[in-house]
């Protein structure tokens, strides 16, 4: 029997860094929202896969919109988006059953690949869960106040979504009260006592957040 796979794609965001009228996920590149370009990579990964979004309640209309057009025969379970990442993430944990591997992805990331989110859904079934990340390329410095220093880059990773787990196990994660301390998913894992599982992600797996990132996307996703 196959495992269930589920995708919760995080929407949450006013995109107020794009400096644009809509939320960044929402902007069309080669005349297609990012967030259906998004979902698309999934699709091709997996037809079937279960698929959940939480958005921010203002855009919740548009959204329904965006998918009527573009994804028109896809069902999707839409929930609204919370306070911060945690909250968004936790309202649509709620939606998604408690059997199988859930990826939960930024829908700013249009440009994952379909390898990432094999190697993601394959290494969280083996071990619980799996968390994307590339080497550091720029040297880096740690400020401390006034004082700087030189540390390794190899000693540092970049983390990417899709942060994937074993439903039973991030529901019970997200039990836990907020903490700052939690910039995603995988920091709330962590936090309630398990090892995470870091997997190959790709260079090009970049989260849109300044217009120049939209120029980028637009010639990878050509």
């Amino acid at each position: 029997m196959n495992t269930p796979k589920h995708l919760i794609i995080v929407a949450g965001g006013t995109g107020s860094r794009i400096k644009n009228e809509l939320p960044k996920q929402f902007i069309e590149i080669n005349g297609t929202p990012i967030i259906v370009h998004t979902l698309r990579k999934f699709l091709q990964y997996n037809a079937s896969i279960h698929i959940y979004i939480a958005v921010h309640k203002d855009y919740e209309a548009h959204l329904k919109l965006v998918l009527h057009k573009f994804l028109p025969n896809q069902k999707v379970e839409i929930t609204v988006g919370g306070e911060t990442r945690f909250h968004s993430v936790k309202n649509a944990l709620a939606l998604v059953p408690n059997t199988g591997i859930v990826a939960i992805h930024d829908a700013a990331r249009p440009m994952v690949s379909n390898d990432t989110i094999s190697r993601c859904f394959k290494a969280a079934q083996a071990h619980g869960n799996a968390t994307p990340c590339v080497p550091v390329n720029d040297s880096l410095r740690e400020v401390n106040g006034k004082q700087n220093k030189s540390v390794l880059r190899s000693d540092y990773k970049i983390i990417q979504t899709p942060q994937c787990f074993k439903v039973e196990l991030i529901k019970k994660a997200f039990e836990q009260n907020y903490s700052e301390s939690f910039t995603d998913d995988a920091s709330v894992f962590e936090k309630a006592g398990n090892t995470i599982t870091l997997t190959e992600g790709n260079v090009e797996n970049i989260k849109i957040t300044y217009p120049i990132d939209l120029i980028l996307a637009q010639h990878l996703l050509k």
